[in-house]
């Protein structure tokens, strides 16, 4: 039975005016409390960031955490091709509408239909906001922001700053959060990690951290925490998160009574470098956006051996461009990372291994000139060459689908607060705005929105009725800390032979070969079995390192395989329980006659909803999802 009523709150109204509604009608603090409430916000990538630097900025008393030892070194960094605007500059006609239509469609329609106009509508201030701060964007001839195409849509509006465009929106939001910290407002924490979320009565009151240097565990109490811990891809071992992308905040809350919402949905991005041995510790993202002037193509013949720049022009299959020929190279990231999975199966993969397909930019360099394409992207093709010691200026990059962002995460209502109250989630570790399918250039997008313009509102009005921080010597901090402990002490007794980095690869290929870019029932039964199975000889033959106290980089590793075992069943009975396509959930079992992921709107148009129980299977609820500003059609991008 459900503890929880999962009300979205969204507001009453039409969808243009639902968030300007919310707006005039939240309960706000007055300057002279503000200073009085303290908000923890743990994660400091750009939705954390953003909004450490507004909530200390309107007043409030900040602490943020982060595992790196600078805010500058979340994954936030690493996104490279842009961030969606529906300012039109490129003269297209576009408009909110059409940004709303694009996502929801590309989501496969799986999302919220109010927080995915909110996101759409907010976009614009997110430009303005940047440029206020100086992040440079590249701009036309004429001086106005230059604009470039994504997958999934058909005009051009993502802004960008050449090929890395997260790492200037993270400094703009990095140096906010440095001057409040300047100020006095906010203090940044580094090198500390969220072990558990401390709950009294029902609300989120603190959080427990570990000092990764030290050893020290800490006590931290607030009048509400928010979690912007980002994604959790390294479930799969070899993705394209940085090595120390996590799920432990988010799972920790999840076992103390915070929903989690559609956890299966993964999205695997088309154009990572393809993995080359097998101790690889990573693979490496190339941005959709050279998707915009790189033809993707294989040979025909499944025995070709010579050079690619030896293969003459009708002895090349450009598979995208021939069965998508409106979109081309351009379809959405599930769609494109299918096909190219399809024609390597079929045996025309290129590479050392087979599981690549060529991303070419002759005809690009030979129209535009190699100067334009060294300005939009010569970033990345220099990344390319040091990591392949290929040269592709002279011969077409080499890419496959590779696990990247996802779409599941803490089940949050509309003011971005779980189920915890009290305990808010936003960015990449909330569920909300993306659907089945995230489409390329809104990560960042949603990142901002929430952090500048969103959260700072729903945490006033959360705190406008909440206030009274729990002292760190009360029972709840002395419980949660003494169960972390015990936990840390019980990894480093087990006294194993299989060290936790050997766990966390066994486990990944079970993911990828279970739940990854093609699923079915067999598969995913089967590894639910091995995972169940793995995760109690994980407690019997872990090896690492003795010793909570001091640096121990392999118990911080070890306790976050713990969780990403934990977390992997959960996604493996998600994706066996929805017995449908959609979007980057391909269930092989069903699919249309060409194809494409078929969904069952019947029988599936809902959030699944997972709540945890102590001992026992998770349980499953659902929120129906209502489309009322657009109607539901089987995606072509034909």
């Amino acid at each position: 039975m459900s503890q929880h009523d999962y009300d979205a709150r969204i507001p009453d109204g039409p969808i243009e005016d639902k968030w300007r509604n919310w707006l005039d009608d939240h309960r706000l603090v007055g300057p002279r409390q503000r200073g009085d409430r303290r908000v923890i916000v743990v994660g400091t990538g750009l939705a954390g960031a953003s909004a450490s630097a507004t909530l200390a900025a309107m007043g409030y008393q900040v602490d943020a955490f982060c595992f790196q030892d600078s805010p500058r070194r979340a994954h936030s960094i690493a996104a490279q091709g842009g961030i969606n605007a529906t300012k039109d500059y490129a003269n297209e006609g576009d408009s909110i509408r059409r940004l709303f239509n694009d996502t929801v469609e590309g989501g496969d329609f799986r999302a919220r239909e109010a927080n995915v106009w909110r996101l759409a509508e907010l976009s614009t201030g997110i430009i303005d906001q940047a440029v206020a701060q100086g992040v440079p964007f590249n701009r036309e001839y004429g001086g106005h922001l230059a604009t470039r195409s994504f997958g999934g849509v058909l005009v051009e509006r993502t802004f960008y700053c050449r090929g890395q465009t997260g790492q200037q929106l993270l400094l703009g939001a990095y140096s906010a959060l440095q001057k409040q910290v300047n100020d006095g407002s906010a203090r940044v924490h580094t090198r500390h990690e969220m072990l558990d979320l401390v709950i009294e009565d029902g609300r989120a009151h603190g959080i427990i951290t570990r000092d990764l240097v030290s050893g020290e565990i800490e006590r931290w109490s607030a009048d509400c925490v928010v979690l912007a811990t980002g994604g959790y891809s390294n479930v799969f071992f070899l993705s394209t998160n940085a090595l120390g992308c996590n799920a432990t905040a988010v799972w920790r809350a999840h076992k103390r009574g915070a929903a989690f919402a559609n956890p299966c949905f993964t999205q695997i991005h088309p154009t990572s470098i393809p993995q080359t041995h097998e101790n690889q510790s990573k693979l490496t993202l190339m941005s959709e956006s050279l998707r915009n002037d790189g033809r993707i193509w294989v040979p025909k013949s499944t025995d070709e051996e010579r050079e690619p720049q030896d293969i003459p022009e009708d002895e090349r299959w450009y598979f995208l461009e021939e069965r998508y020929p409106r979109y081309g190279n351009l379809v959405p990231r599930d769609v494109a990372s299918r096909a190219a999975k399809g024609v390597c199966d079929d045996g025309h993969g290129v590479g050392p291994t087979g599981r690549g397909v060529y991303l070419d930019f002759a005809d690009a360099i030979s129209d535009r000139g190699e100067s334009e394409i060294d300005s939009r992207y010569g970033n990345l093709f220099e990344m390319y060459e040091r990591i392949t010691a290929e040269d592709p200026w002279q011969r077409p990059m080499r890419i496959y689908p590779a696990p990247h962002y996802t779409m599941g995460g803490l089940w949050v209502d509309y003011e971005l607060q779980t189920t915890i109250p009290g305990l808010f989630a936003i960015g990449e570790a909330n569920f909300s705005d993306h659907g089945a399918n995230r489409l390329g250039a809104s990560a960042m997008m949603q990142c901002l929105a929430d952090g500048y313009f969103i959260l700072p509102h729903t945490v006033t009005n959360y705190l406008s009725e909440n206030e009274g921080r729990l002292a760190t010597d009360e029972p709840a901090f002395e419980q949660t800390e003494r169960e972390v402990v015990e936990r840390l002490d019980r990894l480093t007794s087990i006294g194993g032979k299989t060290t936790q980095g050997q766990w966390h690869k066994d486990m990944g290929h079970l993911m990828i070969d279970g739940c990854g870019i093609a699923r079915t029932a067999e598969g995913l039964e089967k590894a639910i079995g091995e995972l169940s199975a793995m995760r109690e000889s994980f407690w019997q033959d872990l090896c690492i390192a003795p010793g909570r106290d001091g640096m121990n980089q392999s118990l911080e590793h070890a306790g976050r395989v713990a969780d990403f075992l934990e977390l992997g069943e959960l996604m493996c009975r998600d994706a066996l329980d929805r017995d449908e396509s959609c979007g980057c959930h391909f269930r092989e079992e069903h699919q249309t006659d060409d194809g494409e992921a078929l969904r069952d709107d019947e029988n599936w148009s809902s959030v699944s909803i997972w709540e945890h129980r102590e001992g026992e299977a998770a349980e499953k609820v659902t929120e129906p999802l209502n489309f009322e500003a657009i109607e539901l059609e089987q995606r072509n991008y034909a």
